[in-house]
C-alpha cells in the first residue's frame, strides 16, 4: 500500500468481502451541533461521514482503522460519506469563536488531525485542498498540510495526546503540547465557511476529547 504522506498523495483504504449483503438505506441528512461562540465545543464522530475502512467506538468518540474495511458498495448509501479516503468528520459545526479539543494519538503511527469545511467534497482527502487544514504525523515526523502543500513542524516529538486550538475570527489553528501547555505551531487561514473537526487515519486508532476549556496561558 502506497504511503499516504507523500506530497499530494493519500493512501486509499482497502476493502473486504462480507458474508452477508447489507441492504442500502435511504439517504439521511447529517445533523450538526452548531456552536457560534465559546470555547468548549462538544462533538462526536459522525458515522455518516466515516469511510468504510473506519469503525467508530466508545460512543462515537474514537475511531479505529481496519486495513480490510467494508466493501464500499455494501455500506449505507450516504452522500456525506467519504468514498476513497480514510476520513471522518466530527459532528460539531464551527461558525465562530475559540475552541479547544484533544486527541489521544499513541495507538496510531499515521494520521491527520485538524479542521475542514463542512461542505468539503467527499471525493477528496483532508490536507490536499484549500478547504482543510491538518496536522499530519507519519514516519515519526509532524507536518502541516493544506492545499496539497506540506510544511515540517519541529519540536513536536511523539506525544501520547495532543491538543488543537482553533480561533475562527483570528484565522488560525494551533497544535498544542498539552504537557506545557503551549502552541507548537499555527496554520493561518481566512476561515469563511462552517468548519468541522476532521480526522484521517491509516493505522491503529484515535480517541477524541471534546467539551474542554482552553488551557490557561494559550494564545
Amino acid at each position: 500500500m502506497a504511503a499516504p504522506w507523500r506530497l499530494g498523495l493519500c493512501c486509499r483504504a482497502g476493502t473486504r468481502a462480507l458474508t452477508a449483503v447489507l441492504h442500502k438505506q435511504p439517504r439521511v441528512q447529517r445533523r450538526y451541533v452548531t456552536k457560534t461562540a465559546g470555547n468548549n465545543l462538544q462533538f462526536k464522530l459522525d458515522e455518516q461521514t466515516a469511510h468504510s475502512s473506519l469503525d467508530l467506538f466508545k460512543k462515537d468518540t474514537g475511531v479505529i482503522y481496519r486495513i480490510l474495511g467494508l466493501d464500499p458498495s455494501l455500506v449505507l448509501d450516504n452522500p456525506e460519506r467519504f468514498r476513497d479516503w480514510a476520513v471522518v468528520f466530527g459532528d460539531g459545526r464551527i461558525t465562530g469563536g475559540r475552541h479547544y479539543w484533544e486527541v489521544t494519538v499513541r495507538k496510531s503511527q499515521e494520521f491527520r488531525v485538524g479542521v475542514a469545511e463542512a461542505a468539503m467534497s467527499r471525493d477528496e482527502c483532508v490536507g490536499t485542498n484549500g478547504c482543510s487544514w491538518m496536522f499530519a504525523y507519519a514516519q515519526r515526523k509532524w507536518s502541516v498540510m493544506t492545499a496539497n502543500k506540506m510544511v515540517p513542524v519541529s519540536l513536536a516529538g511523539r506525544p501520547d495526546r495532543v491538543g488543537l486550538l482553533l480561533d475562527f475570527e483570528a484565522g488560525w489553528l494551533g497544535l498544542v503540547d498539552i504537557q506545557k501547555p503551549r502552541v507548537i505551531h499555527k496554520v493561518r487561514a481566512p476561515f469563511r465557511a462552517p468548519l468541522c473537526p476532521a480526522f484521517a487515519l491509516w493505522d491503529g486508532e484515535l480517541l477524541t476529547h471534546s467539551s474542554l476549556e482552553v488551557p490557561p496561558g494559550l494564545n
